[in-house]
């Protein structure tokens, strides 16, 4: 079969953040194309354990490891462990520090150093780690699980859209010198996604109805987003349909950067 008859290259997908909402459905679609898994998890393990499970019903290999982003030399090991265990062919980096919603102002620099050191810093640690593998093994492609919050400042979101900004320049870099070796970086950035933290900050009060009427008036398309469709963007910028496609930001957001 040629590339193009195939969804991906031969080897496993490393899901970083595989726990969570949007993670799971994306080890689900991954596995549903025909991928074998790895996923990293922070403290659920089992959530992993079920997300592994759903892959292997689908009749593909899964693995969950713990890893936690801000332990630089412990993600290292663990990523490391994995490779050695066969080829990785897509790093999907899905994981983002649990936050709260403070406005600039009043935004602590402990906070700060904390997202900055978990999300970014950790992504840069396991793009060093990931990167000589992917290279040794004929290219392969990054996927970043980005925010909408780029293109249309989302107020009080600053712990998530300021770490994902600075990644997606790091992407944009990661195309630009590696491409020439097969590589590929790409992002899809998320709006609001009826799963994971979402769900939590409704729950305890942070957001509310007023706040959902005001996204709403910022949106094309009058709903939430589905972890399934931030899945599919995901499966396509890894997949071979995508081979000719780096440096992009795929929108998944109802329209709210329009």
């Amino acid at each position: 079969m040629t590339a193009m008859q195939t969804e991906f290259p031969q080897g496993a997908v490393l899901v970083v953040g595989g726990s969570g909402g949007a993670g799971e459905a994306i080890c689900t679609r991954f596995a549903e194309l025909g991928s074998d898994v790895f996923l990293t998890y922070h403290r659920n393990e089992a959530r992993a354990a079920q997300v592994v499970a759903k892959v292997e019903a689908l009749g593909r290999r899964a693995r969950a490891c713990q890893l936690s982003m801000s332990d630089v030399y412990g993600a290292r090991r663990v990523i490391e462990t994995i490779l050695d265990e066969g080829r990785v062919h897509t790093v999907v980096i899905a994981a983002g520090s649990d936050i709260s919603q403070p406005k600039i102002r009043d935004l602590s620099v402990e906070d700060w150093r904390a997202v900055i050191d978990a999300d970014l810093n950790g992504f840069f640690n396991i793009v060093q780690t990931t990167l000589p593998h992917l290279k040794a093994n004929g290219g392969g492609s990054y996927v970043h699980v980005s925010s909408a919050g780029l293109h249309r400042w989302p107020e009080g979101d600053v712990l998530s859209v300021a770490p994902k900004a600075a990644i997606d320049s790091l992407l944009k870099g990661i195309a630009k010198e590696e491409g020439r070796f097969g590589i590929r970086a790409n992002s899809v950035a998320i709006g609001v996604i009826n799963t994971g933290i979402f769900l939590r900050l409704w729950e305890d009060g942070t957001f509310d109805e007023q706040w959902e009427a005001a996204v709403h008036r910022n949106l094309c398309l009058k709903r939430w987003g589905q972890a399934e469709e931030v899945a599919s963007a995901v499966a396509f910028l890894a997949s071979n349909r995508a081979l000719y496609t780096t440096g992009q930001t795929l929108s998944v957001d109802g329209g709210y950067g329009v």
